[in-house]
């Protein structure tokens, strides 16, 4: 949420000498449904498919809608299940502050530190960068992706009739999609692969870059 292919440039970087890369947009509408059939649409016949956080949750909607053509499923720091009642309303606070004006306090203050392992929360290179994607973004961006999360469907279910080779990453201290979540995931997805990362929050491909990129080459040339 609140992120662009800034998220992915180290990764980017170091899969493009091997394989294509191409980068979603996932702001462009409220609905999870409507965001994975506009990028299957753009997506190529097969192709495999890596998000993070919310890129996972959609991820796993373009997988409903098209199991068919993903070859592979890398899933990051995210979940399965559907928001909380509770969740909800925080949601909805911060849709109303942002119509405020108030964006850049949400992000700075409630979002982007919580993204953080406690040993990054002091990079401020890190920190500015996460907060300039949130910022370019914008308040439009914020609203669309926070209904679309709100309202999403839950996806335990369909972990189960996940059947290509699925890597599930997250950052040990994740606090957001904690490590015990993606334990679940990973037993539920018929023999995927869990990659639990140290010194390492929600934003895996920032903070541990170089881990990520080797973990997700090793599972593009998985069999």
């Amino acid at each position: 949420m609140m992120c662009d292919e800034l998220m992915w440039q180290q990764q980017i970087d170091d899969l493009s000498p091997f394989t294509s890369v191409l980068v979603g947009d996932i702001g462009h509408s409220n609905s999870v449904e409507t965001i994975a059939r506009t990028l299957l649409e753009e997506a190529p016949p097969r192709f495999a498919l890596a998000g993070l956080s919310m890129g996972g949750i959609v991820a796993l909607e373009m997988w409903r809608q098209a199991p068919h053509r993903i070859e592979r499923l890398a899933l990051l720091d995210t979940n399965f299940r559907q928001d909380t009642a509770d969740r909800r309303h925080v949601r909805d606070k911060q849709i109303m502050q942002v119509q405020q004006g108030l964006l850049r306090d949400i992000l700075r203050d409630e979002l982007k530190p919580r993204y953080l392992a406690q040993c990054n929360r002091s990079n401020l290179a890190l920190l500015d960068d996460l907060l300039r994607m949130g910022e370019r973004l914008g308040e439009e961006v914020f609203v669309r992706q926070s209904l679309a999360l709100r309202d999403r469907p839950d996806s335990t279910q369909t972990l189960a009739t996940i059947s290509c080779p699925t890597l599930v990453i997250c950052g040990e201290e994740d606090e957001l999609c904690p490590v015990e979540l993606h334990r679940e995931m990973a037993q539920r997805i018929r023999g995927a692969t869990l990659r639990v990362i140290e010194n390492c929050g929600h934003i895996c491909t920032m903070e541990q870059p170089n881990e990520v990129s080797v973990a997700l080459a090793a599972w593009l040339k998985e069999t």
